[in-house]
């Protein structure tokens, strides 16, 4: 009896019949399988930074003994690299607006091929010190690209998960630069050390060469007037058609193209890429603008300050320093970091897009500064003891591995996925080249003062100055960064400009949406004049 009042009540509604299935919320699309490689493949390009900074760990020690320099030199010299980026990152810029996204990546290959040549065949302080000059460049160059091509080429459902691919090659760098040290540490001194700076020109010609698989980053055609080719390759790259479709118009608005231009070449409005872009990003931004910057160079900034690079570049003497003697040791202990950055920036791909930038960023924080508090602490202890203490050194050598996890889950990673997202499509190669450069320069400073920093304060005065720096870093996530995770690159500009929290307000709202939708929704469905379903407890209509 019950069936036949249903189905006359949809026979009168003029419907089709429903099922429960019917009101299931939609199903999420699929990974796009394209966009993954085009991320994975332009990310492969960060693996050239995180090799040179893993095999500077362990070469450094043979190159000090085989070349005499002092510990100050040593500084210099696995530092200078960072600021040597600078230049690159400066110019990958324009190059990238030039040349487009893809052969941009071609040119850093091919200048930390030319680096890591010099750098193998040195044959004293200053050839190997060009041949860092060389590298930066390259390196820089890569750094800077490899983001922006990522978050370009990206749907919004897994761009974060795609932009951290970088992050996740650089620690494979680090990775393979310390498994290098290891293997390499058998040979005899001056042809060792040669050898890992050396091997690096393998994957830059490896990745010179396969990168020219890649697609162009949509945007970046769509800057050229060829919306025939962007749409071919958003259509790829989209969860759907519809996506694409979407993706396009907004690309097209965010270059001043009218929205019923639809040839495959359409002439582009005359934009200046130089100087307009310097003078709205630092001498007329817009609140917008203003804060995206400050974000954008603030993330970078705190990444590197906060001591991880100290941490993963000298490693072996942090790890002597708290008990260890043998090289064999230090170089096995400095590759369960690199193994550990690896596993937990792996983790972090998974949650980005599930947990949002915001909860893991902080959190990672908050986890860093007790590790770097503790592992002060250990290193404290140690440097105060007559005697060695076994359980202090177990507490320096856990407190390492957990900083580099806690850094590698949410700080790591974060920051190259926040600052490729949040600069409007004019200033975004600009905007990222700026963050990255400050990253580097930071980074520099950091590498070339660790160890004099630690001959001044002790080795546990400086991880307590990090854990203090970080505290600070964590008060300004919280004020200042607001959660990008589900917008689309085009309608990130309004997230910022006040301060506050517009993407809060805006999930508030969509929340009462929501909820008054059900409301209606539960209101309407207690007559069946409108063919809806109603359930009741005893099973009948």
């Amino acid at each position: 009896m019950a069936d036949l009042r249903y189905q006359n009540n949809v026979i009168l509604a003029g419907q089709p019949p429903k099922s429960l299935e019917d009101f299931d919320p939609p199903k999420k699309p699929g990974r796009n399988m394209y966009a993954i490689a085009c991320a994975t493949l332009a990310s492969m390009t960060s693996v050239l930074l995180g090799y040179d900074i893993g095999v500077m760990s362990g070469a450094i020690i043979y190159i000090q003994k085989d070349l005499k320099i002092s510990d100050l030199q040593v500084e210099v010299l696995a530092g200078i690299l960072n600021l040597y980026c600078l230049i690159g990152s400066c110019a990958a810029g324009r190059t990238s607006d030039w040349i487009g996204r893809r052969y941009t990546i071609v040119v850093a290959q091919v200048i930390f091929f030319i680096g890591a040549i010099f750098m193998g065949l040195a044959t004293n302080y200053a050839f190997l010190m060009v041949g860092r000059f060389v590298a930066g460049v390259g390196v820089g160059f890569a750094l800077m690209i490899a983001p922006v091509y990522t978050a370009e080429v990206s749907p919004a459902s897994t761009r974060g998960f795609l932009t951290s691919f970088p992050e996740v090659f650089i620690n494979l760098g680090i990775l393979l630069g310390y498994v290098s040290n290891y293997g390499f540490s058998k040979l005899p001194t001056n042809l060792g050390w040669r050898l890992m700076l050396g091997v690096g020109v393998v994957p830059s010609v490896i990745l010179g060469i396969v990168v020219l698989g890649m697609p162009e980053s949509p945007r970046w055609l769509v800057m050229q007037g060829r919306l025939g080719d962007a749409k071919k390759v958003l259509d790829k790259t989209s969860d759907s058609r519809e996506e694409a479709d979407t993706r396009l118009a907004d690309i097209k608005g965010a270059a001043g193209i009218p929205e019923n231009c639809t040839d495959d070449i359409v002439p582009v409005p005359k934009q200046n890429h130089g100087e307009d872009v310097w003078k709205e990003l630092f001498l007329h931004p817009t609140p917008a603008v203003r804060h995206a910057l400050i974000a954008g160079v603030g993330i970078h900034f705190f990444q590197q300050i906060t001591g991880i690079d100290s941490v993963v570049l000298y490693g072996p003497r942090i790890f002597e320093k708290a008990g260890i003697e043998s090289t064999d040791h230090k170089l096995l202990a400095t590759m369960a970091v690199g193994f550990t950055k690896t596993i937990f920036i792996l983790v972090a791909t998974f949650l980005l897009d599930r947990i949002g930038r915001r909860p893991l960023l902080l959190s990672s924080v908050a986890g860093m500064i007790f590790s770097l508090a503790m592992l002060g602490t250990g290193m404290t202890i140690v440097e105060h003891s007559d005697t060695k203490l076994t359980w202090a050194v177990a507490l320096c050598i856990a407190m390492v591995l957990a900083f580099v996890a806690l850094f590698s889950i949410g700080m790591g990673p974060i920051t190259w996925v926040y600052s490729s997202e949040i600069f409007p499509l004019r200033l975004r190669a600009q905007g990222t080249s700026i963050g990255v450069a400050v990253n580097r320069v930071t980074s520099g400073v950091i590498s070339m003062t660790f160890l004099s920093l630690s001959r001044g304060i002790t080795f546990g005065g400086a991880f307590f100055l990090y854990a203090s720096i970080a505290t600070v870093s964590w008060f300004f996530f919280y004020f200042m960064l607001p959660e990008t995770q589900g917008r689309t690159l085009e309608d990130m500009e309004g997230l910022f400009g006040n301060f506050g929290w517009k993407f809060a307000e805006f999930k508030k709202e969509k929340k009462h949406q929501n909820h008054d939708l059900n409301k209606e929704f539960r209101s309407t469905g207690n007559g069946n004049d409108r063919g809806q379903i109603q359930l009741s407890t005893n099973g009948q209509m």
